[in-house]
């Protein structure tokens, strides 16, 4: 069965660096696009980066597992490969992270895999991955 994809519109402060970024290193093939927008396949779905200098950035945070959580966020369920693929990338590319690739909630309920990092506009993001993905859910 397949999934609904979702949409997610949100703000960059300049386009050519959500190109680079989106469509650079994360690899993100590059849709339609104007002088005030760019669509990206992020993974299958479809994200927006908006031209909107005024709005970019994370500002709070809650704690997670021992780690202060960027509350505004998004990102992608990847397997456990792609996670690592991608790990090792963004570290080979000196990307910063905001938490370091690691695993979260080891033993317990919903296990995985995580890390988070910045856009270049200060968007944050969360890749995770699951062992065994019945545990996305999990309580």
């Amino acid at each position: 069965m397949d999934i609904p994809r979702f949409h997610l519109a949100f703000p960059v402060r300049d386009l050519s660096e959500a190109r680079a970024f989106y469509g650079g290193l994360l690899g993100c093939p590059e849709g339609r696009s104007s002088p005030e927008w760019v669509d990206f396949d992020f993974y299958g779905h479809q994200i927006v980066a908006h031209l909107s200098p005024d709005e970019v950035g994370h500002r709070s945070t809650n704690a997670v597992d021992g780690h202060d959580v960027p509350v505004r966020h998004f990102g992608a369920i990847l397997t456990l490969p792609q996670w690592d693929t991608l790990a090792e990338k963004l570290k080979a590319a000196g990307t910063k992270f905001v938490i370091e690739p690691n695993i979260r909630f080891k033993g317990q309920p919903g296990e995985q895999a995580t890390m988070f990092f910045l856009d270049p506009s200060g968007n944050a993001l969360e890749f995770k991955a699951f062992a065994d993905n019945s545990m996305v859910f999990a309580k």
